[in-house]
C-alpha cells in the first residue's frame, strides 16, 4: 500500500489506514484517480487524494469511523454515470468505490425479493432474477454499467418509469453508513411496516450526501411478457403529445413511450453508423414499447388502434420490429443519443421535468426563448414524455472556444431555469444535483426546504464528511 500520493490528508489517517487495511484495499495510481474520482460529467478535473476499495459493509464502517475521526471529507463512487457530478472527487476527498462489493443473493421467488450490495449492476441484477422469471424493473441506456447503489441515491428513473415508476418504489431495505460509521438496517423485507418515518426515502435521492448505501433488499417482479416496439415519425411535438394520450387510453399495457428530435436522430445514425427506419424525415420521431398482446382480440385491438392513427393523422410514418434484434436496433436510435451527442461534439444539458401537460407549452417556450437569445447553438431534445422529463443538450458553435461557451451557459441557464419554474417544473429530473445544479436549485426549491435539508444534513454528517459540496454548500 503506497500513500505517498496522499494529497494534504493527515498523516495520522495515513498511518491508520495503511495500518487497519489490506494493502489491495487503497490506490493512488494516476489511473485510477483519474478514473474513480470523475462520473460521466466532464466539467469538472477529478483530483482525489486516494482510492479506497471495500469489500464488506464493516470496511465501510471503518473507514468512515476513521475519516469521521480526522475530518477527511469522502466522495462514494458506484458506476459513475450521472450527469450533475455528484459522484466527482475535485479537492482532494478520499473517494469510497464500491465496485468489489457486487454480491447477488438467492432471489427468493415466493416474495420477489432479492438481497443485492451496493455495486452490483443493474444489468446483472437483472439477470440474476431473470433465472425465476423476474426483474427488477429499473432499466436505463447505462443499465451496464450504472449500480444499485447508484440507483439509490440519486433515485434514477430511466426508460420504463412510465409503467414501473422510480428506484424507490422497488426498494424494501436498505443497509446505509452513516459519517460516524454506524450502520443502518433500515425496513429489511417488510411490503408493511408504518411504525413511524420512513427512513429509507431519507437516504434514497440523497446523492451520498447523508449515508453510504452498502446493501439494499429490492423488490421485484414478473419478467413482462414479450414486447413489441413501433417507432413513429410525428409532425410536430403536439402530435407526440397527441400520440401518448392515445396510447395511454388503450387496454393495451405500455412499457415505454419515448421520444426525439430529427437531429438527434441524425447524431446517433452519423455516430453508430445506424439506418434511418423511413426514408423520409420528420421533426420528431416516437419510440413506443408495449407488452405483446396475449390473445388473439387483443391483437386484433392493437391492430385496429395502430391504423386508426394514420386514418387520424396523428402519425406519417411508422414501423414495428420483427424481431428481438429489430427491437433492439429501434431502441438503440433513443438509448445512442446520449453517447453519440458526447462523443461528436461539446455539449451542455440540461435533464429537466414538467408536468406532462406542460409539455408541449413549455417546450414551445424553450425552443422560442433560445432560438432568440442564442442563434447558432443547435439544440437537441429527447426524452421520457410519460414522466415529463426532457432531455436538452446544447451544443457548442463550432467557431466558439471551449471557454466561452462554458461561460456562456450561465446565460442559458438564465434563459431555461425561470421557464422551469413558470411550468411548475423541476431542474433535475433523474440525475440529480450534485455539483453542477447547486445553483439551480432554488427554481425547484424553497427557502424553507432548503433550510431542512440543511438540518438534516447537519444530524446525520455534522462534520460534513459525506460528499461535501454537493446539492449545496
Amino acid at each position: 500500500m503506497t500513500l505517498s500520493r496522499g494529497g494534504n490528508l493527515p498523516e495520522a489517517f495515513l498511518a491508520e489506514l495503511k495500518a487497519g487495511f489490506e494493502p489491495r484495499f487503497v490506490s493512488t495510481e494516476p489511473s485510477d484517480l483519474e478514473t474513480y474520482g470523475r462520473d460521466w460529467t466532464r466539467v469538472y478535473e477529478p483530483k482525489p487524494s486516494l482510492i479506497c476499495f471495500p469489500a464488506s459493509t464493516d470496511e465501510v464502517s471503518r473507514l468512515l469511523k476513521l475519516c469521521s475521526a480526522h475530518r477527511v471529507p469522502v466522495v462514494p463512487s458506484g458506476g459513475r454515470t450521472g450527469l450533475s457530478a455528484g459522484a466527482v472527487a475535485a479537492h482532494g476527498e478520499v473517494v469510497i468505490s464500491l465496485e468489489r462489493m457486487r454480491a447477488l443473493e438467492p432471489v427468493d421467488p415466493v416474495a420477489q425479493t432479492v438481497r443485492v450490495q451496493a455495486g452490483a449492476v443493474t444489468e446483472a441484477v437483472h439477470h440474476h432474477a431473470a433465472t425465476h422469471g423476474l426483474t427488477w424493473p429499473v432499466d436505463f441506456a447505462s443499465k451496464g454499467s450504472s449500480t444499485v447503489g447508484g440507483n439509490i441515491a440519486t433515485n434514477a428513473g430511466g426508460v420504463k418509469v412510465i409503467r414501473y415508476g422510480l428506484t424507490r418504489h422497488w426498494v424494501l431495505g436498505l443497509q446505509v453508513v452513516l459519517a460516524s460509521g454506524q450502520v443502518l438496517e433500515l425496513g429489511g423485507a417488510l411490503e408493511k411496516n408504518q411504525t413511524g418515518l420512513d427512513l429509507r426515502q431519507l437516504f434514497i435521492g440523497s446523492e451520498g450526501t447523508l449515508g453510504v448505501v452498502t446493501g439494499a433488499t429490492l423488490k421485484l417482479c414478473r419478467l413482462p411478457r414479450e414486447p413489441e416496439v413501433f417507432f413513429f415519425a410525428v409532425a410536430d411535438m403536439a402530435s407526440v403529445l397527441r400520440l401518448f394520450h392515445a396510447a395511454r387510453s388503450q387496454t393495451f399495457t405500455l412499457n415505454a413511450f419515448e421520444f426525439l428530435g430529427l437531429n438527434c436522430l441524425r447524431a446517433v445514425q452519423k455516430h453508430r453508423g445506424l439506418a434511418s427506419p423511413f426514408t423520409g424525415e420528420a421533426p420528431y420521431f416516437v419510440l413506443l414499447e408495449v407488452e405483446k398482446p396475449e390473445s388473439e382480440e387483443g391483437r386484433a385491438r392493437l391492430e385496429a388502434w395502430l391504423a386508426s392513427l394514420f386514418e387520424q393523422g396523428v402519425v406519417l410514418d411508422g414501423t414495428l420490429a420483427q424481431s428481438p434484434k429489430e427491437a433492439q436496433s429501434l431502441w438503440s436510435l433513443r438509448e445512442g443519443i446520449s453517447e453519440s451527442l458526447s462523443a461528436t461534439q461539446m455539449v451542455y444539458k440540461h435533464d429537466l421535468s414538467v408536468p406532462v401537460a406542460r409539455l408541449e407549452a413549455f417546450t414551445s417556450d424553450l425552443v422560442s426563448s433560445l432560438g432568440r437569445t442564442y442563434q447558432g447553438f443547435e439544440v437537441f431534445l429527447f426524452g421520457h414524455i410519460g414522466d415529463g422529463n426532457l432531455h436538452v443538450n446544447i451544443a457548442k458553435p463550432t467557431a466558439l472556444s471551449k471557454d466561452d461557451f462554458l461561460a456562456r451557459t450561465r446565460g442559458i441557464d438564465a434563459e431555461v431555469f425561470p421557464l422551469v419554474r413558470k411550468h411548475e417544473g423541476s431542474v433535475s429530473a433523474e440525475h440529480g444535483i450534485g455539483l453542477l445544479k447547486k445553483h439551480a436549485l432554488a427554481f425547484s426549491r424553497t427557502p424553507e426546504e432548503l433550510a431542512l435539508f440543511r438540518s438534516v444534513k447537519q444530524a446525520l454528517d455534522p462534520q460534513g464528511i459525506l460528499n461535501p459540496g454537493k446539492i449545496f454548500d
